[in-house]
């Protein structure tokens, strides 16, 4: 949801303000520099106002005000790196010009250091308690950090002081969301809306709970409108992105895939870099015969999942072409043994200033190859429809050795694995995960072993099953479920089924074939509008009839499993 830190560095109110102090420097010879610098980014010539505060740093480096234009200036033109270092130093020198704070706040937030930028807002705050600004910020950084109760604590008192603030319903109604109530964060979403109708991020928020509580339409109609209204470039990009989801939930795939590839802006706030010298695919690039280089994206399970499109891009390159794929390290070797005709190695991914950068080393001369393409990308050539989604099995190869070893050392009878997390709980994706408590009635059915495949620390969650329930839920030996990814998958198809949440090691035993029973949500993307999984069209899907709701879903799960026990069938 887009609850972020509001207000932008160098804004009109705030360089008013600094113009003001400023216009108080009046004995030192570097103010009208600094005064000509303010009016040049009030201008938004951002160039020139970091080039004046340079000289103006040139006069006086101990100058607080002139380090906190030229950060102004470099964060506006995207250097982060530079602009925090600018920040720290007019906030060493000038500690009571509390702006300096909030800016430099924003920033820690908008880098993803939600802890720093916590306790800039709260410096901004306790001098500025009244500013309705700072009271958002602040329940921003707690919100993303999954301190919700606090985050609203804070945003009492302010919204009680500003009723009519939509702003501050707006950061309300995400929080809310993010705990886990899209119900209730339509209440406050209406509510911001309702003291200013023309506000977008409320309604691209109302648009994303509505998806989440199953009503498609209003979630699409919400996302169009809030598109209409004018917004900085990477707020366009964040909601073309969210509309691409809400797309694909409704099944209206091609015109999905297409929204999807704003990830790929260089506006995009999350954008990740790809360090190729090469052209990059486009969905006219002719693929017959060329030298083509795949890199995997997103999280391990979607490059698992988007691997579905590996074996028709074989096929459209033909004997002459040559595919190379670059993949997590861990997939290096199931990816091998699955496209033997393909090179494969491991990507390399790195932070720079803030921004995501990916790289393929193992490619060596990037002037051998055609064209690259994030995996995704293809998405739009090879699977613009669910019928384009072919009706197999799998599409990777697990070790058969693995597989027959596996089977031997699984305990004798019915082999059930079993999932219920994935590690990745930031922001609202804790919501989709049930608790390991709503198992119960799967756990409680006889007659069969359920197999930890659960990567992480789950010790807890084991001993709970041994206390409360009796169920001794078998640990495979000599196994790391997070690293030892290729033998995860040829454990996966040893064993008789696997159930839980989409997560990587469900998507592997998918991508591999294996009798797979997936626990998904409404509104979940994946599912591309349709009652199953098209990507493992093995899947069987069972969902609750609205979000945390997970005990019809559970019950129905475990009649399923008790039902396939009494006919005999172990997948």
């Amino acid at each position: 949801m887009a609850g972020p830190a509001s207000g932008q560095a160098g804004s009109k109110d705030a360089l008013a303000r600094l113009n003001e102090a400023v216009g108080e420097l009046r004995a030192l010879a570097v103010q009208p520099l600094l005064q000509d610098a303010v009016a040049a980014l009030q201008a938004d010539d951002f160039q020139r106002g970091g080039d004046l505060a340079i000289k103006a740093l040139e006069m006086d480096e101990r100058n607080g005000f002139g380090w906190y234009l030229l950060a102004i200036a470099r964060e506006r033109a995207g250097d982060f790196a530079s602009s925090v270092r600018c920040y720290e130093s007019a906030l060493t020198l000038i500690p009571n010009h509390a702006e300096v704070a909030n800016d430099m706040g924003r920033l820690a937030y908008r880098m993803g250091l939600k802890d720093t930028a916590e306790k800039l807002f709260l410096h901004y705050l306790k001098q500025h308690p009244a500013s309705h600004e700072g009271a958002n910020n602040l329940a921003c950084a707690l919100r993303d950090q999954m301190r919700f109760a606090e985050a609203i604590e804070i945003l009492k008192p302010a919204i009680a002081a500003h009723p009519t603030n939509a702003l501050l319903w707006n950061t309300l109604g995400t929080v809310v969301g993010e705990e886990g109530d899209p119900g209730m964060s339509v209440t406050f979403f209406d509510e911001a809306l309702s003291h200013d109708p023309a506000f977008a991020k409320a309604r691209y928020n109302r648009g994303n709970a509505r998806l989440v509580l199953g009503d498609l339409d209003g979630a699409l109609d919400d996302c169009q409108t809030a598109l209409t209204s004018p917004m900085s470039e990477d707020e366009r990009l964040m909601m073309l992105l969210s509309r691409s989801t809400i797309r694909l939930a409704r099944g209206e795939i091609a015109a999905g895939w297409e929204d999807y590839e704003v990830r790929l802006a260089p506006a995009f706030a999350d954008v990740t870099h790809f360090m190729i010298d090469a052209p990059r695919w486009t969905p006219d690039t002719e693929l017959a015969g060329k030298t083509l280089l795949l890199l995997g994206e997103q999280g391990l399970g979607d490059e698992v999942m988007f691997a579905n499109i590996i074996p028709d891009v074989i096929a459209a390159l033909g004997p002459s072409g040559k595919l190379l794929i670059a993949v997590e390290p861990r997939l290096v070797t199931l990816f091998q043994r699955s496209f033997p005709t393909a090179e494969v190695g491991a990507h390399s991914t790195w932070s720079v200033d803030g921004h995501t950068v990916r790289g393929a080393p193992f490619v060596g001369d990037h002037g051998r190859l055609d064209a690259y393409a994030p995996i995704a990308s293809l998405l739009r050539r090879f699977r613009a429809s669910v019928a384009a989604y072919p009706d197999r099995p799998g599409f990777l190869t697990p070790d058969p050795d693995r597989v027959a070893w596996w089977k031997t050392q699984l305990p004798a009878g019915p082999t059930v694995g079993l999932l219920w997390k994935s590690l990745v709980q930031a922001g609202s994706r804790h919501r989709f995960y049930s608790p390991f408590e709503q198992w119960k009635p799967v756990l409680a059915v006889p007659g069969v072993t359920f197999v930890n495949l659960q990567y992480g620390d789950c010790a807890a969650e084991l001993e709970a099953a041994r206390a409360d329930l009796g169920i001794e839920i078998w640990n495979p030996p000599g196994i790391d479920l997070k690293q030892d990814l290729d033998d995860v998958a040829a454990l996966c198809c040893a064993l008789d089924l696997v159930m839980g949440p989409s997560n990587a090691s469900s998507c592997l035993a998918g991508a591999c074939g294996a009798p797979l029973w997936l626990l998904s949500i409404t509104g979940s993307w994946p599912l591309l509008g349709t009652d199953h999984y098209p990507w493992y069209p093995q899947a069987r899907v069972f969902r609750p009839p609205t979000l945390g709701q997970w005990n019809p879903a559970m019950q129905a799960m475990a009649g399923a499993l008790t039902e396939r026990l009494s006919a005999g069938t172990k997948a």
